[in-house]
């Protein structure tokens, strides 16, 4: 399709890079508004836990079954339109939600907003992918994933703020109306040529059949994936639930829990993102799979720290722990996802991405929020908690192991495929 910009310019780079960043920060706030506001919204409709865990699963499910079809499209049509539609279907949606009238009618706009998101989580990686080269990948994507932390920290804040002296429905509204509006700023960012900045001739595209079959094999690819779906199976069970967790188990005032924890994830999540971008990019250098490695190494020290945030009944020492784990988790937003977008030719990386998506969501936090909401029904919030850690500890494993076992040194010439011989 037409309509990519060829030549771009660096200061183009920095502006399109910027551009998505602040739509991925509204993004994580329309993502996690529903967390900071759950025990409101479980009050409103009379549900237990575990019902209401399904308010995070339905996003994920249609989020992560939308995901590959959105890279096909993201790879064949010009991406600002498929930004800039994504963009404004999740707001609307968004908005919509604080008009539900039953639990049946907010799910269903939640779906609505998994669907918009889709659209856009798949597009933008390989976007950035093109606008910077490899080397940088790690450092730029570094910065386009600040906005999870700070977003997710805007939601659980607005979301628990807003619920607590307004209602669940403010929150919704307050939440969604900017991106209506910042939707239109996505068709101004730069398109290039779909690896543009790789090394080599520009490759044709591919079938679709074809472009599956090369993933297949490409054993660094998926694990990375496989990592991935692990922390997601943790992190986005315990998103869901430690605003929760605090008010309803630990006795932390409402608005306290979501603005705390809201920014605690804030800090130590843009830290740990910036400090794991920079050394992303000096382990890549030495390793093609050195930012992978040190992912793994930062999901097993956050480990301990998780397991602390579950057991303690202090709300200074959670905090400090919820603080120490969030920046081992957070390192590994740059360099993991630069060694997805990395590990593949530019001409699929929208649908490599897209069909990540589909397998660390649909293994991931699809299906853990209403498994720790089940699992504290029977026992409490705690246990789940402490039980979560586990998938974070088996993740980092699996990334140190497959990193040793699939890396090469870096030589001057790089494969852009990324793949192992």
């Amino acid at each position: 399709m037409s309509g990519e910009q060829p030549g771009i310019t660096r200061g183009q780079a920095r502006y399109g890079l910027a551009i998505l960043t602040l739509i991925n920060l509204l993004n994580y706030l329309d993502r996690y508004i529903a967390a900071g506001m759950m025990p409101r919204i479980m009050e409103a409709f009379r549900i237990d836990k575990a019902a209401a865990g399904l308010l995070g699963s339905v996003f994920i499910i249609v989020y992560m079954l939308f995901a590959p079809l959105a890279g096909v499209i993201g790879d064949r049509f010009p991406r600002r339109l498929v930004l800039a539609g994504g963009v404004f279907l999740w707001s609307l949606a968004t908005v919509g939600g604080g008009f539900a009238g039953s639990f049946a009618a907010l799910l269903l706009a939640r779906s609505i907003v998994g669907i918009g998101e889709a659209g856009y989580g798949t597009v933008a990686p390989g976007l950035i992918a093109d606008l910077f080269p490899r080397q940088e990948r790690s450092r730029m994507l570094s910065y386009f994933y600040i906005a999870i932390p700070v977003g997710s920290a805007m939601g659980f804040a607005l979301g628990g703020w807003l619920g607590h002296r307004y209602s669940w429905q403010h929150a919704f509204w307050v939440a969604g109306i900017p991106g209506l509006l910042v939707a239109v700023l996505a068709l101004r960012v730069p398109d290039p040529p779909r690896g543009a900045t790789d090394e080599g001739p520009p490759q044709p595209k591919l079938p679709f059949m074809q472009g599956l079959l090369r993933l297949r094999s490409n054993a660094t690819y998926w694990a990375a994936v496989a990592g991935l779906t692990l922390m997601t199976f943790s992190i986005g069970g315990l998103a869901n639930w430690m605003p929760a967790f605090l008010e309803l188990e630990r006795g932390v005032n409402p608005e306290i829990a979501g603005l705390y924890f809201g920014g605690i994830t804030a800090v130590a999540g843009i830290v740990g993102t910036l400090v794991g971008g920079w050394l992303g990019d000096v382990a890549d250098r030495k390793s093609t799979t050195g930012g992978m490695s040190l992912s793994g190494w930062g999901l097993l020290l956050a480990v301990p720290f998780m397991a602390l945030v579950a057991l303690s009944h202090s709300p200074p020492v959670i905090f400090a722990a919820v603080a120490a784990a969030q920046f081992c988790i957070f390192l590994n937003n740059g360099p993991l996802n630069a060694a997805i977008v990395s590990a593949v030719p530019g001409d699929v990386r929208s649908f490599a991405v897209g069909l990540s998506v589909l397998a660390y969501h649909a293994l991931g936090d699809a299906i853990s929020p209403p498994i720790i909401g089940a699992i504290a029904d029977r026992s409490s919030l705690g246990t789940a908690i402490l039980l979560n850690a586990l998938p974070v500890g088996l993740g980092g494993l699996l990334l140190v192991v497959a990193a040793r076992a699939l890396g090469r040194p870096t030589g001057p010439v790089r494969n852009p495929a990324g793949s192992p011989k």
